[in-house]
């Protein structure tokens, strides 16, 4: 039985709003709603400072949607999207509570982390360190450099997990080769997918592969969340989350919200995509998320059956911008076929001709990036803050 929209609304008509208010239909609370594989995906949008509140709420809209028939899962979270005019959802007030009698001043409290390294940034249980691959720009082989980088970390020894966090255009399934969908724990949390000794989520596996994703902001932001925290990740010693490309709100969230270890910035060697490239490093270093440096691929191509090399996008762009700006250069990755063609087949390079040249070079470029990421947390460490006895 198809699941359609209409059903779904008047089925949200049955949900209490805030404080038992009206329905969340009727209040204007629900967003678009976007049904694909039998599964239902809307926010609903609440006043920030009432968001934790409001989490009831939230649970009780999806579990109205999962009884509806036909309906094989729903992914619902709460957003604060400000309205034109920078106001907020028209959402009832909560009702005032009484005022209670002034108290003495409370000690000052111990020093804190600087904001920038703290503030609404919580960890992910079981994960240890979390690094973003990002480009300014798309077809740079961004998602390439990541799902390799990964199997590059994992032959180090490490344990490894991909976030595909390119909600409009998630590639993983198609580079690892996973088919078929995720179960569930308890109805509740997700199992992530696995291959090569990699744990995986990505959109990819809850929509088909041509299904697009005709999302605004607020509600690309909450499917990240979910999958980043509504995900059975396990013990993992680093998650490797691949960006959308550009700077817009999946990014910022992603930046802003979550405890990146660092972020790795991809870019081809022409001055075109290294402009874009600045963007992303500037928008890193603005949240205070240290950069762990610059790959540069398709840096040049080795012709096969004369092995003569040529700069097909111009070479050491990438590597004159990391040395101007001060960040590491991780390395060159060549444009090759051998890696179009593993990509493709979903047999990355590094797991499927793992001794290699290519594969060396994405080892190489994970060993550089954890020896950075350690180096990293090092001088987070030394620079804490001091106790200070007065």
């Amino acid at each position: 039985m198809a699941v359609t929209k209409e059903a779904v609304v008047e089925k949200l008509r049955t949900v209490n709003g805030p404080d038992f208010s009206g329905n969340i239909v009727d209040l204007g609370l629900v967003s678009d709603v976007f049904i694909a594989d039998s599964k239902v995906f809307f926010s609903i949008t609440v006043p920030a400072a009432r968001a934790q509140e409001l989490e009831p709420l939230r649970a009780a809209a999806e579990r109205a949607v999962k009884t509806i028939p036909g309906v094989a899962g729903a992914m619902v979270a709460l957003t604060a999207e400000k309205k034109g005019g920078g106001m907020e959802a028209p959402v009832p007030p909560r009702p005032a509570a009484p005022r209670p009698a002034p108290q003495a001043a409370a000690p000052r409290p111990a020093p804190q982390a600087p904001a920038s390294h703290s503030h609404g940034k919580r960890g992910v249980p079981g994960i240890a360190a979390i690094i973003a691959v990002a480009s300014g720009k798309g077809g740079v082989g961004k998602s390439t450099t990541a799902v390799n980088l990964a199997l590059g970390l994992a032959a180090n020894g490490l344990k490894v997990g991909v976030l595909d966090a390119d909600i409009y255009g998630p590639s993983m399934p198609r580079l690892l080769g996973i088919k078929g969908r995720p179960e569930t724990v308890d109805g509740k949390i997700l199992k992530p997918m696995q291959r090569y000794g990699l744990k995986v989520m990505s959109m990819g596996f809850l929509v088909d592969e041509e299904t697009p994703m005709i999302w605004r902001g607020p509600m690309v932001m909450s499917a990240l969340t979910q999958m980043l925290r509504e995900v059975a990740w396990g013990e993992l010693d680093v998650l490797v989350v691949d960006m959308p490309p550009g700077t817009g709100d999946a990014q910022l969230t992603m930046a802003q919200q979550v405890p990146l270890a660092g972020a790795v910035i991809v870019s081809t060697p022409q001055d075109l995509a290294l402009i874009d490239a600045r963007k992303g490093l500037n928008m890193f270093r603005k949240v205070d998320v240290p950069l762990l440096g610059i790959v540069e691929n398709m840096s040049y191509f080795l012709a096969p059956d004369t092995g003569k090399r040529y700069d097909i996008f111009g070479h050491g762009g990438a590597r004159k911008e990391a040395e101007r700006l001060g960040v590491p250069f991780l390395g060159e990755v060549p444009l090759t076929m051998n890696i179009r063609e593993t990509s493709d087949s979903g047999t990355p390079v590094v797991a499927s001709e793992p001794a290699g040249p290519q594969a060396a070079i994405y080892r190489d470029i994970a060993g550089k990036v954890w020896e950075r990421m350690k180096a990293e947390g090092a001088a987070a460490s030394a620079s804490g803050p001091a106790i200070v006895f007065e």
